[in-house]
């Protein structure tokens, strides 16, 4: 196909089209020809892995650039939320009674999901919550205009590219319009927001119509997600999380997750439940995970009141009385859930919402 030609006979019949050359990018003036390359490139890779014609010139029928979407990508948020700002957003009282609502709604497909992938209903209600609402989440860009965008983009062409190109595989073998497919600007989509790629290897027809189709489809999602735990290795049987106390001058450097010990060993270190009785000890790995900025701010704080208003009864008043630790004993499960989405606060938040939702 000639786009140059094609794009000329839009505009004479003064059809509504969105034009990339009539957009300016951040380095400059569009680049029209790189434009073209990128989809002949598409229509090239798609053909030689099979996709139909049908799909093909509906993925490049009306190919449009969209500047909002590259602002986005170089523009993501820096600033990092407290646990507890988070946890608040994220676990609070709404999205909990949705998730009771969600849990009588579907009981009979929770259960479905439960023993054929062994993931339990109050973790999928879990990262369903965080990850659409429910389903509440609607999708605002077309996803083969965003994946296109972000290719010219160029910063990671290659992975937007194999994006693309699995979406393109889905909408074939699964008889949808790709043109009607929606997600976030980045390209995840449906009620548990998977990426293309991530859907290719692990979507699941929950619903028994031959097809998989997460977006429209509650029994698909939940399949899917379903599947995607298991292959992580979740195991039903275990927790996610604890939370726990530490010693006051615990060591702080060892509250990442990275650093993993035996369930005794933190029990000799310190280690307890919130309200001082001793942790569970079996034979199991475990991190732990705090807010290390907020443990040094309230230190600090600390030291500053002391030095303001010394105890007179203290015997050493250089040395100020430091605040309990609270942090969350992290779980094999836990580093599960990270696989999904590589964020402390994230499986925390799944965790937290999870136990709500038992």
């Amino acid at each position: 196909m000639n786009y140059r030609n094609c794009i000329a006979r839009l505009m004479g019949a003064a059809m509504m089209v969105f034009l990339p050359c009539a957009v300016h990018a951040d380095r400059g003036a569009f680049d029209v020809t790189r434009w073209y390359s990128i989809l002949d490139n598409v229509r090239e890779r798609a053909s030689a892995n099979g996709i139909s014609d049908a799909t093909i010139d509906a993925t490049l029928k009306y190919p449009a650039f969209i500047p909002s979407i590259v602002k986005s990508d170089k523009n993501q948020a820096e600033f990092k939320l407290t646990l507890d700002d988070y946890l608040a957003r994220t676990v609070n009282s709404r999205r909990i009674k949705n998730g009771r609502d969600m849990r009588n709604t579907y009981p009979t497909m929770l259960n479905r999901v439960y023993q054929t992938y062994g993931v339990q209903p109050h973790v999928i209600l879990a990262f369903w919550g965080l990850e659409s609402n429910y389903g509440q989440y609607r999708a605002a860009h077309k996803l083969t205009d965003a994946f296109l965008t972000l290719m010219y983009d160029g910063r990671r062409e290659t992975f937007f590219g194999n994006q693309l190109l699995a979406l393109m595989k889905i909408a074939d073998v699964n008889n949808l319009d790709i043109n009607d497919i929606r997600g976030s600007w980045a390209g995840a989509m449906g009620h548990f927001q998977f990426i293309p790629t991530t859907l290719q290897q692990y979507g699941m027809d929950g619903n028994g119509d031959g097809y998989v189709d997460i977006i429209h489809s509650v029994g698909d999602a939940m399949a899917s997600a379903g599947n995607y735990l298991h292959k992580l290795g979740w195991n039903p049987n275990e927790r996610i999380v604890r939370r726990v106390a530490l010693p006051a001058d615990f060591d702080v450097s060892l509250l990442d997750g990275k650093t993993k010990y035996q369930l005794s060993q933190w029990a000799a270190m310190g280690v307890t439940n919130t309200d001082g009785s001793p942790i569970p000890v079996v034979d199991m790995m475990a991190g732990l995970v705090a807010d290390v900025d907020k443990i040094k701010e309230e230190r600090a704080n600390a030291i500053a009141s002391a030095a303001v208003t010394p105890d007179p009864n203290a015997i050493d008043t250089d040395v100020a009385p430091q605040p309990v630790i609270y942090a969350y004993l992290t779980y094999p499960n836990f580093y599960r859930i990270k696989k999904w989405n590589n964020s402390n606060w994230y499986a925390i938040a799944i965790a937290t919402l999870a136990d709500e939702l038992k």
